[in-house]
Protein backbone atom coordinates (compact mmCIF):
# COMPACT_ATOMS: atom_id res chain seq x y z
CA UNK A 1 0.00 0.00 0.00
CA UNK A 2 1.66 3.56 -1.40
CA UNK A 3 1.84 6.06 1.60
CA UNK A 4 0.21 9.53 0.14
CA UNK A 5 3.04 12.29 0.10
CA UNK A 6 2.02 16.02 -1.02
CA UNK A 7 5.51 15.80 -4.30
CA UNK A 8 6.81 12.97 -5.79
CA UNK A 9 10.18 11.97 -4.65
CA UNK A 10 12.86 13.71 -6.52
CA UNK A 11 16.72 11.81 -8.38
CA UNK A 12 17.18 8.90 -9.89
CA UNK A 13 16.11 5.40 -8.11
CA UNK A 14 13.00 5.38 -8.82
CA UNK A 15 9.82 4.20 -11.22
CA UNK A 16 6.54 6.28 -11.90
CA UNK A 17 3.32 4.73 -13.09
CA UNK A 18 0.01 6.17 -13.50
CA UNK A 19 -2.66 6.03 -10.42
CA UNK A 20 -5.72 4.47 -11.57
CA UNK A 21 -8.74 5.09 -10.22
CA UNK A 22 -10.22 1.49 -9.90
CA UNK A 23 -10.52 -1.33 -7.37
CA UNK A 24 -7.20 -3.13 -5.82
CA UNK A 25 -6.93 -6.61 -7.11
CA UNK A 26 -5.18 -9.92 -6.99
CA UNK A 27 -5.49 -12.56 -10.00
CA UNK A 28 -4.50 -15.64 -8.44
CA UNK A 29 -4.04 -18.40 -11.31
CA UNK A 30 -3.14 -21.97 -10.36
CA UNK A 31 -4.78 -25.74 -10.71
CA UNK A 32 -6.29 -24.78 -14.60
CA UNK A 33 -8.22 -21.94 -13.10
CA UNK A 34 -7.79 -17.95 -12.34
CA UNK A 35 -9.54 -16.43 -9.33
CA UNK A 36 -9.47 -12.51 -8.57
CA UNK A 37 -9.76 -10.97 -4.79
CA UNK A 38 -10.48 -7.52 -3.67
CA UNK A 39 -7.93 -6.37 -1.07
CA UNK A 40 -9.67 -7.31 1.95
CA UNK A 41 -9.26 -10.56 0.47
CA UNK A 42 -12.64 -11.50 -0.72
CA UNK A 43 -13.23 -13.91 -3.50
CA UNK A 44 -15.08 -11.67 -6.59
CA UNK A 45 -13.84 -14.12 -8.98
CA UNK A 46 -17.93 -14.49 -10.00
CA UNK A 47 -18.41 -10.28 -10.59
CA UNK A 48 -15.26 -10.29 -12.57
CA UNK A 49 -16.45 -13.41 -14.82
CA UNK A 50 -14.61 -11.76 -18.20
CA UNK A 51 -11.41 -10.54 -16.88
CA UNK A 52 -11.07 -14.31 -14.91
CA UNK A 53 -11.54 -15.95 -18.37
CA UNK A 54 -9.01 -13.35 -19.63
CA UNK A 55 -6.69 -14.58 -17.03
CA UNK A 56 -6.82 -18.42 -17.37
CA UNK A 57 -5.82 -17.92 -21.17
CA UNK A 58 -2.41 -16.73 -19.57
CA UNK A 59 0.42 -18.36 -20.93
CA UNK A 60 1.68 -19.56 -17.15
CA UNK A 61 1.47 -22.71 -14.92
CA UNK A 62 0.81 -20.11 -11.90
CA UNK A 63 0.47 -16.97 -11.03
CA UNK A 64 -0.09 -14.30 -8.47
CA UNK A 65 -0.86 -10.76 -10.06
CA UNK A 66 -1.13 -7.07 -8.26
CA UNK A 67 -2.99 -4.72 -10.13
CA UNK A 68 -6.30 -2.43 -10.32
CA UNK A 69 -9.71 -3.46 -12.05
CA UNK A 70 -10.82 0.05 -13.81
CA UNK A 71 -13.65 1.01 -16.42
CA UNK A 72 -12.42 3.60 -19.02
CA UNK A 73 -14.51 6.55 -19.54
CA UNK A 74 -15.01 8.16 -23.41
CA UNK A 75 -11.73 10.16 -22.85
CA UNK A 76 -9.79 6.96 -22.32
CA UNK A 77 -9.39 8.37 -18.45
CA UNK A 78 -10.17 5.13 -15.44
CA UNK A 79 -13.74 6.42 -14.11
CA UNK A 80 -14.43 5.29 -10.35
CA UNK A 81 -17.76 6.36 -10.53
CA UNK A 82 -18.73 4.03 -13.58
CA UNK A 83 -17.31 1.05 -11.99
CA UNK A 84 -19.81 -0.28 -10.12
CA UNK A 85 -22.16 0.13 -13.18
CA UNK A 86 -20.01 -2.04 -15.42
CA UNK A 87 -19.61 -4.80 -12.96
CA UNK A 88 -23.04 -5.68 -12.57
CA UNK A 89 -24.29 -4.48 -16.48
CA UNK A 90 -21.10 -3.95 -18.37
CA UNK A 91 -18.47 -6.79 -17.76
CA UNK A 92 -17.00 -6.17 -21.58
CA UNK A 93 -15.95 -2.65 -20.20
CA UNK A 94 -13.58 -4.05 -17.17
CA UNK A 95 -9.88 -4.24 -17.61
CA UNK A 96 -7.32 -5.21 -14.91
CA UNK A 97 -4.26 -3.11 -15.25
CA UNK A 98 -1.23 -5.64 -13.91
CA UNK A 99 1.61 -3.42 -12.10
CA UNK A 100 3.64 -6.36 -10.41
CA UNK A 101 4.20 -9.89 -10.09
CA UNK A 102 4.13 -11.81 -6.26
CA UNK A 103 4.65 -15.89 -8.02
CA UNK A 104 5.62 -16.92 -11.24
CA UNK A 105 5.05 -20.87 -11.97
CA UNK A 106 6.25 -22.06 -8.71
CA UNK A 107 9.04 -19.41 -7.94
CA UNK A 108 7.99 -16.60 -5.19
CA UNK A 109 9.53 -13.23 -6.89
CA UNK A 110 8.79 -10.82 -3.47
CA UNK A 111 12.50 -10.79 -2.50
CA UNK A 112 13.21 -9.52 -5.99
CA UNK A 113 13.73 -6.16 -7.48
CA UNK A 114 10.85 -4.57 -8.40
CA UNK A 115 12.31 -3.86 -11.79
CA UNK A 116 13.03 -7.42 -12.20
CA UNK A 117 9.44 -8.21 -11.51
CA UNK A 118 8.49 -5.56 -13.49
CA UNK A 119 10.52 -6.63 -16.30
CA UNK A 120 9.33 -10.76 -15.79
CA UNK A 121 5.47 -9.18 -15.64
CA UNK A 122 5.87 -7.03 -19.02
CA UNK A 123 6.66 -10.38 -20.79
CA UNK A 124 3.88 -12.42 -20.24
CA UNK A 125 1.04 -9.77 -20.69
CA UNK A 126 0.11 -10.23 -24.33
CA UNK A 127 -0.88 -6.52 -25.43
CA UNK A 128 -4.39 -5.49 -26.65
CA UNK A 129 -5.65 -7.67 -24.15
CA UNK A 130 -8.21 -7.01 -20.87
CA UNK A 131 -4.85 -7.43 -19.11
CA UNK A 132 -2.58 -4.77 -19.14
CA UNK A 133 0.43 -3.86 -18.26
CA UNK A 134 1.12 -0.55 -16.09
CA UNK A 135 4.11 1.25 -18.05
CA UNK A 136 6.16 3.32 -16.83
CA UNK A 137 6.66 6.86 -17.36
CA UNK A 138 9.25 8.38 -18.67
CA UNK A 139 10.84 11.59 -17.79
CA UNK A 140 11.72 13.57 -14.49
CA UNK A 141 9.39 13.09 -11.85
CA UNK A 142 7.82 16.86 -11.33
CA UNK A 143 7.14 17.30 -15.43
CA UNK A 144 5.21 13.66 -14.90
CA UNK A 145 3.29 14.98 -12.69
CA UNK A 146 2.41 17.70 -14.31
CA UNK A 147 1.43 16.34 -17.65
CA UNK A 148 -0.71 13.82 -14.79
CA UNK A 149 -2.74 16.38 -13.70
CA UNK A 150 -3.07 18.33 -17.19
CA UNK A 151 -4.80 15.23 -18.14
CA UNK A 152 -7.12 14.82 -15.78
CA UNK A 153 -5.72 11.98 -13.97
CA UNK A 154 -6.12 10.90 -10.05
CA UNK A 155 -2.46 11.08 -9.54
CA UNK A 156 0.47 8.79 -9.81
CA UNK A 157 2.34 6.18 -7.76
CA UNK A 158 6.65 6.07 -7.53
CA UNK A 159 8.09 2.73 -6.08
CA UNK A 160 11.82 2.31 -5.71
CA UNK A 161 12.81 0.42 -8.87
CA UNK A 162 15.57 -1.88 -6.47
CA UNK A 163 12.00 -2.47 -3.54
CA UNK A 164 11.22 -6.03 -2.78
CA UNK A 165 7.32 -6.70 -1.83
CA UNK A 166 6.21 -5.63 0.87
CA UNK A 167 2.38 -6.63 2.14
CA UNK A 168 1.02 -3.27 4.12
CA UNK A 169 1.59 0.06 3.99
CA UNK A 170 5.32 0.95 2.58
CA UNK A 171 7.52 4.13 2.09
CA UNK A 172 9.16 2.63 -1.16
CA UNK A 173 5.68 3.41 -3.14
CA UNK A 174 4.39 6.90 -2.52
CA UNK A 175 1.16 8.17 -4.31
CA UNK A 176 0.77 12.12 -5.07
CA UNK A 177 -2.37 12.94 -5.98
CA UNK A 178 -3.46 15.93 -7.96
CA UNK A 179 -6.21 18.58 -6.90
CA UNK A 180 -9.59 19.60 -8.85
CA UNK A 181 -12.02 22.09 -7.87
CA UNK A 182 -15.69 21.07 -7.36
CA UNK A 183 -19.09 23.34 -6.22
CA UNK A 184 -20.53 22.33 -2.86
CA UNK A 185 -23.48 23.45 -0.39
CA UNK A 186 -22.75 25.07 2.62
CA UNK A 187 -24.05 23.28 5.96
CA UNK A 188 -21.88 25.80 8.63
CA UNK A 189 -18.80 26.86 9.93
CA UNK A 190 -16.64 25.18 12.18
CA UNK A 191 -15.07 28.09 14.49
CA UNK A 192 -13.13 27.36 17.35
CA UNK A 193 -10.66 30.19 18.99
CA UNK A 194 -6.96 29.50 18.49
CA UNK A 195 -7.81 26.90 16.00
CA UNK A 196 -8.48 26.98 12.15
CA UNK A 197 -11.61 27.52 11.02
CA UNK A 198 -13.31 24.62 8.45
CA UNK A 199 -16.71 25.20 6.40
CA UNK A 200 -18.04 22.23 6.26
CA UNK A 201 -19.51 20.97 2.72
CA UNK A 202 -22.39 18.95 1.07
CA UNK A 203 -23.60 17.82 -2.13
CA UNK A 204 -25.82 20.41 -3.91
CA UNK A 205 -29.45 19.64 -3.42
CA UNK A 206 -28.90 16.60 -1.15
CA UNK A 207 -27.23 18.69 1.66
CA UNK A 208 -25.49 15.00 2.65
CA UNK A 209 -22.44 15.62 4.73
CA UNK A 210 -19.06 14.98 2.21
CA UNK A 211 -16.15 16.49 4.68
CA UNK A 212 -14.54 19.74 5.68
CA UNK A 213 -12.72 22.59 3.46
CA UNK A 214 -9.89 24.39 5.27
CA UNK A 215 -11.13 28.56 5.38
CA UNK A 216 -8.08 29.59 3.21
CA UNK A 217 -9.24 32.76 1.90
CA UNK A 218 -8.60 36.08 2.37
CA UNK A 219 -9.57 38.26 5.40
CA UNK A 220 -11.67 40.40 3.33
CA UNK A 221 -13.74 36.85 2.33
CA UNK A 222 -13.29 35.63 5.62
CA UNK A 223 -15.11 38.60 7.06
CA UNK A 224 -17.68 37.93 4.69
CA UNK A 225 -18.06 34.80 5.21
CA UNK A 226 -18.88 34.89 8.65
CA UNK A 227 -21.04 38.16 8.31
CA UNK A 228 -23.04 35.43 5.58
CA UNK A 229 -23.30 32.42 8.11
CA UNK A 230 -24.67 34.78 10.67
CA UNK A 231 -27.55 36.12 8.51
CA UNK A 232 -27.98 32.16 6.98
CA UNK A 233 -28.07 30.94 11.02
CA UNK A 234 -29.97 28.12 10.86
CA UNK A 235 -30.96 24.74 12.52
CA UNK A 236 -28.31 21.39 12.25
CA UNK A 237 -28.91 19.45 9.16
CA UNK A 238 -30.83 15.93 9.94
CA UNK A 239 -28.62 13.19 10.85
CA UNK A 240 -25.41 15.09 11.20
CA UNK A 241 -23.72 14.21 14.67
CA UNK A 242 -22.71 16.77 17.11
CA UNK A 243 -19.71 19.71 16.23
CA UNK A 244 -18.97 21.70 18.56
CA UNK A 245 -18.09 25.33 17.89
CA UNK A 246 -20.31 24.95 14.81
CA UNK A 247 -22.64 27.58 12.87
CA UNK A 248 -25.01 25.77 10.99
CA UNK A 249 -26.24 27.97 7.86
CA UNK A 250 -29.88 27.53 6.08
CA UNK A 251 -29.97 26.04 2.57
CA UNK A 252 -29.08 28.37 0.21
CA UNK A 253 -24.94 29.11 0.02
CA UNK A 254 -23.13 27.45 -2.52
CA UNK A 255 -18.96 26.98 -2.41
CA UNK A 256 -16.06 26.33 -4.69
CA UNK A 257 -13.55 23.59 -3.00
CA UNK A 258 -10.36 22.51 -4.05
CA UNK A 259 -9.71 18.90 -3.06
CA UNK A 260 -7.86 15.98 -3.70
CA UNK A 261 -9.31 14.65 -7.23
CA UNK A 262 -10.27 10.47 -7.17
CA UNK A 263 -11.83 10.55 -2.95
CA UNK A 264 -15.45 9.99 -2.54
CA UNK A 265 -15.45 12.72 0.11
CA UNK A 266 -13.29 16.00 0.26
CA UNK A 267 -9.56 15.29 1.71
CA UNK A 268 -7.04 17.98 2.04
CA UNK A 269 -9.90 20.51 0.92
CA UNK A 270 -10.11 24.47 1.20
CA UNK A 271 -12.55 27.03 0.52
CA UNK A 272 -11.87 29.15 -2.91
CA UNK A 273 -14.75 30.87 -2.60
CA UNK A 274 -18.66 31.59 -1.91
CA UNK A 275 -22.04 33.11 -3.28
CA UNK A 276 -25.81 32.96 -2.71
CA UNK A 277 -27.61 30.01 -4.64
Amino acid sequence: MPTLVAKPPQGGGWSHEVKFDGYRSQIIIDAGRARIFTRRGLDWTSKYRDLAAAAKEMDVQNAIIDGEIIVLDENGLSDFAELRKAITRRQHDLYFVAFDLLHLNGHDLREMALEERREILAGVIEAGGRIQFSEALPGEANAIYHLVDKAGLEGMVSKRIESKYVSGPTNNWLKTKCYTTGEYELLGVERERGKPAFALMAEPGTRKYVGSAFVSVNREMRERLWKRVQEHAGPPPKNMPKRPATQWVKPGIKARVKHLRGEEDLRHASLQDFWDE
